[in-house]
């Protein structure tokens, strides 16, 4: 092996490790030694250990690596981009907890993945078993890595400042100077400076050591905090939660039980037992609209009327719900989602008996709420020849006509300027005994005849107000009433967590911000009398990362010291500024090595009264 030698470097036989390598290694060695407690963590952060180094000894030396592994602030936000990534499908894919309906149409759209996506569990995503392990990891690697950390961070506090590092010109930022004043004025006066910054200061032997920015790791370990906060209230709300919408017709009203819903999702913690006891009536839906101008038909009022009582023995009180503005009631919101026209219809049969008659909501189909539905008559109906009979009809509404002189079935506005109702009229079986659930809005005609008219076509007929079908060969009739009332939809939650979610939120993201824009840091001051008896002043700081504020303040702070001990009328007008460690001052000879390293990295930073 050939060795080569030169004016720099020198190659080591067995490493191949150069001169300058091994000042630098030593000089870090160094600069552990000297600043001792000092240099220490200004976080509480644990020290991650590699993936790829992990122990091999033991069963309890892997178990206290993996618990390492898990709870690092590394793998705590792998967990959580695969949690969101976990989300995703659960938002493309039709959930069954959600909409069973929808998720049975997925299915007999998607025959080919349909199976894949079962065995995966992607129809309920929320509740699948690697979405709950993924949750579950990350809730634990949160606490894992909370508490130690929050235990550190106690000591931290009640700990004092360290002390003073024997050689201050390793730190990051250093400025010195020679006064004229006492050592023990200068150390008064640079704790009264430091205190007045807010600094914790405390004074010990020839130096005083002050630190500032604890609300950096407060506001991290906030932040952490709050995120197992909306961990658990998210969890919460999805196990405990209820959700439910129900159609009301005004004059008719709603009890809170699970009969009473059109439709009801809940967590698979919630008993149905826990439904708040309250009740309300709507009284009235009032909805207005833009006449005229380009947002012609564009809705300005939707409020509903109502009456409620909050339990049995609870008063009745009165209300008006409006468009995010839900009524709240016992810990569920009532919200107002949707509304429609009910038009009031009396059936009557041979005999001109009435065996139907009321309001019968018509769902809108479009921005002017031109409405579709059925009308079905299930019971009380008999045909000529005695038979217990069903009628049905086809149902198609609109506030405003629009097809006057082309027969066109559609509304020019959403208001009731000129209502008309279209129906078409069956007899035969509705389907409803078969014991399959039925659209209330759709009439299934494949087992129902159509009531024809004198031209052999199925009966048919536009009604205005107050106008009537009749039903050939006196089958009975039907009437449009002129009173035509308006329903309302309404969604009612129970949503537990969501005031915790909120905190959490909310902390999280002051949390987040105290650990981004805080910047945690140290600064000593050192004053000792010269062997001219002159009062040397040293000043130098540390921070978490090197910054630009860090001089900048230390700049700041040795300039109002400056004030009180001003620069000795016979020393040499000069100051080391803040600088990188390493960096050498006039009281030091410095060293080649470290010189060629760091004589461009210094910072000049000016001193009231003194020339660099």
């Amino acid at each position: 092996m050939s060795t080569t030698e030169s004016d720099s470097t020198t190659e080591s036989e067995t490493g191949g490790t150069t001169e300058s390598e091994r000042s630098a290694e030593s000089r870090d060695a160094r600069d552990v030694r000297e600043l001792g407690a000092a240099g220490s963590q200004l976080s509480t952060a644990p020290r991650e250990e590699s993936l790829l180094t992990g122990p091999t000894l033991s069963v309890i030396g892997w178990a206290r690596w993996f618990w390492r592994q898990l709870t690092s602030m590394r793998v705590a936000l792998i967990l959580l981009f695969l949690l969101s990534l976990g989300a995703i499908p659960g938002s493309l894919i039709p959930q069954t907890n959600v909409d069973e309906l929808k998720v049975q149409d997925f299915k007999a759209k998607h025959t080919v993945v349909s199976p894949i996506y079962d065995q995966l569990q992607l129809f309920h995503v929320y509740s699948s078993v690697w979405f709950s392990a993924i949750y579950i990891l990350l809730f634990i690697s949160l606490i894992g890595c909370i508490i130690p950390r929050t235990w550190q961070f106690v000591g931290q506090l009640r700990a004092r400042p360290p002390r003073a590092p024997k050689r201050l010109t390793r730190l990051p930022a250093y400025t010195t100077w020679r006064t004229a004043a006492e050592p023990e004025a200068v150390r008064e006066a640079a704790l009264s400076i430091l205190k007045r910054r807010r600094f914790r200061v405390y004074g010990e032997g020839d130096a005083v050591a002050a630190e500032k920015g604890y609300l950096r790791e407060t506001g991290n370990l906030i932040f952490h905090i709050a995120l197992i906060v909306l961990l658990i209230s998210f969890a919460t709300g999805q196990l405990f939660k209820s959700d439910g919408g129900k159609l009301v017709v005004e004059g008719d009203g709603f009890s809170n039980t699970l009969t009473q819903y059109d439709d009801f999702r809940s967590g698979s913690l919630f008993n149905t037992d826990d439904l708040a006891p309250f009740s309300f009536t709507l009284d009235q839906f009032t909805g207005t609209y833009e006449r005229s101008g380009p947002q012609l038909g564009t809705p300005r009022t939707f409020e509903a009327a109502i009456r409620y009582t909050g339990g049995p023995r609870d008063k009745e009180h009165k209300a008006v719900v409006k468009v995010n503005e839900p009524l709240k009631i016992d810990g569920s919101k009532v919200f107002l989602i949707g509304h429609g026209y009910a038009p009031v219809v009396t059936v009557r049969d041979r005999a001109n008996k009435v065996v139907f008659s009321g309001a019968v909501p018509l769902l809108p189909i479009d921005g002017n709420f031109t409405s579709t539905g059925a009308i079905k008559v299930v019971n009380g109906y008999k045909d000529k020849a005695g038979k217990r009979d069903q009628l049905g009809f086809a149902a198609f509404f609109v506030p405003t006509y629009a097809g006057k002189g082309n027969g066109q079935m559609f509304s020019r506005f959403p208001a009731l300027d000129l209502p008309v109702l279209n129906l078409g009229a069956y007899h035969g079986s509705l389907g409803v005994d078969s014991g399959l659930a039925q659209n209330v809005y759709q009439l299934n005609t494949s087992k129902m005849t159509p009531f024809k008219d004198a031209k052999g076509d199925i009966l048919k007929k536009s009604l205005l107000p107050g106008e009537k079908l009749d039903l050939p060969d006196g089958a009975g009739s039907i009437t449009f009433e002129k009173d035509i009332k308006e329903w309302a939809s309404f969604q009612i939650t129970h949503q537990p967590g969501d005031g915790w979610a909120l905190t959490g939120a909310i902390a999280a993201i002051a949390g987040l911000a105290g650990s981004l824009f805080i910047q945690r840091r140290r600064v000593w001051v050192r004053a000792v009398r010269g062997a001219d008896g002159v009062t040397v002043v040293e000043m130098a700081g540390l921070g978490r990362s090197e910054s630009a504020r860090l001089p900048e303040e230390l700049a700041d702070l040795a300039g109002t010291l400056h004030a009180e001990a001003p620069t000795h009328a016979e020393a040499p007008t000069h100051t080391e500024a803040p600088t990188h460690a390493g960096a050498p001052t006039h009281a030091e000879e410095p060293d080649p090595a470290e010189e060629t390293v760091d004589k461009t990295a210094r910072a000049s930073v000016e001193v009231e009264g003194v020339e660099k």
